[in-house]
């Protein structure tokens, strides 16, 4: 039997030691250069919704698991975490506002624990239509049981109650903040961790290849079950967060829609990478909360976004990162940025002229009552005049004449980029 007589260590990441770094600079310095109310109120909800999305992406992304009521746990642990706050509120439990998140995360867990079971005999298809089910059972029952989710008016809390360690009572905005980006941070850092664990690698393979896994021995419900699990934890406490930062929950965290919006972030922000969702999560947050402000036709927008994410870009924003890292590592980006510049140009010109078509249909629709006047980006346009209606569609054809032919070629540069890779990579190769 051979001894070791030297020590061995493993060398040291820099790089994601400083990714991680700078990952807690960025949520500890944010809110000092955005210093508004509504900045840090933005900046909560985008805490909140990178732990969502990345625990829906633990399913979806890490598990192959497309699930329509993934909202069922992030509003449990809300309904959850409110009840626990009130009862704080009352002087029966007596814990620190701080832990409040974690009740929701226990909530959303052994909840997960009862359906999780059913909801994992079954996956693809099935597992997505046994979630949707599950999803509608629990949205059906908020309604039917206001002695625990609220009725209608839902269910209101107090966050500032108990006592104030370090004089922080969570009422102001920015120290609820600070509280939720120590969790997004933990959270994140967890569930990353989860990703190089023995588990979170048989996860990546009953995606890839159930059959595989069930020849080698290993149960692939179990390991959907636990993953589901360990998913619906961190989504408890990102509906705990929720609670402490609304101070309300209603039956609307529990609806379909909510799970959709975690689908189709998660899938904008780049599914098949660990930091997609968060980019997903703060596009989220953006759109539901600043776009949705702008124009009563956001969700058509968005809906145009993701149409074009899913022909032209199917990996996410992450995966268009990645792949113009590759590009910059062999110093082929340069080439390319009087390309991205046009397709940018072109395709604003193109969206300048549809956008103006359907703020025109939505004032007819929506504001014909105020006249066929509208003001669009500083312009003045007649919803009922033949004019504005030429222009708008002329803009747009010609942007999307102008859009095709930019693509076109900066595809044809683009392979030639890639062509050039491989051939670098086999010289390399071959020489070492």
């Amino acid at each position: 039997m051979s001894t070791k007589t030297h020590y061995e260590f493993k060398p040291i990441n820099v790089g994601r030691w400083v990714i991680w770094s700078l990952f807690a600079v960025l949520m500890a310095v944010t809110p000092m250069v955005f210093t508004s109310s509504l900045s840090h109120t933005l900046l909560s909800q985008m805490g909140i919704a990178i732990i969502a999305c990345l625990s829906y992406n633990m399913l979806l992304g890490q598990g192959g698991m497309l699930s329509f009521g993934h909202a069922v746990y992030t509003g449990m642990g809300s309904f959850l975490a409110i009840h626990a706050l009130n009862i704080v509120t009352k002087g029966t439990l007596s814990i620190p506002v701080s832990l409040i998140p974690l009740i929701g995360g226990l909530a959303g867990m052994l909840l997960a624990v009862l359906l999780g079971w059913v909801t994992t005999k079954k996956a693809a298809t099935p597992f997505a239509m046994i979630t949707l089910g599950i999803g509608e059972l629990v949205y059906a029952m908020s309604l039917m049981f206001p002695e625990f989710f609220g009725g209608e008016g839902g269910i209101a809390g107090n966050r500032v109650t108990g006592g104030t360690p370090f004089g922080i009572s969570f009422g102001p905005q920015v120290q609820l903040y600070y509280l939720i980006a120590v969790y997004t941070f933990v959270c994140t850092g967890l569930m990353f961790a989860f990703t190089r664990t023995p588990l979170g690698r048989m996860l990546n393979a009953v995606r890839d290849n159930p059959e595989r896994v069930e020849f080698v021995g290993y149960d692939t419900q179990k390991v959907r079950y636990i993953a589901f699990v360990i998913a619906a934890f961190f989504a408890g406490i990102a509906g705990g967060l929720a609670a402490l930062n609304f101070e309300h929950v209603t039956s609307e965290v529990v609806r379909g829609d909510r799970s959709g919006a975690y689908l189709l972030f998660t899938f904008l922000g780049g599914a098949t990478f660990f930091f997609g969702p968060i980019i997903g999560a703060v596009v989220m947050v953006l759109a539901l909360v600043l776009l949705s402000e702008l124009t009563k036709a956001w969700l058509l927008y968005l809906g145009l976004i993701f149409l074009f994410m899913v022909m032209y870009a199917p990996g996410g924003i992450a995966s268009l990162i990645m792949m113009n890292l590759r590009v910059a590592a062999f110093g082929k980006l340069r080439e390319l940025w009087v390309g991205y510049l046009a397709l940018a140009v072109t395709a604003l010109i193109a969206l300048i002229g549809a956008a103006a078509m359907i703020e025109m249909v939505y004032h007819l629709q929506l504001n014909a009552a105020l006249g066929p006047q509208l003001s669009f980006m500083g312009v003045s346009l007649n919803a009922k005049g033949f004019n504005s209606w030429f222009g708008a569609g002329f803009v747009m054809l010609t942007g999307l004449f102008l859009s095709e032919v930019t693509r076109r070629e900066f595809a044809r540069q683009w392979g030639l980029i890639q062509e050039f890779i491989e051939k670098e990579i086999k010289r390399r190769e071959a020489l070492s």
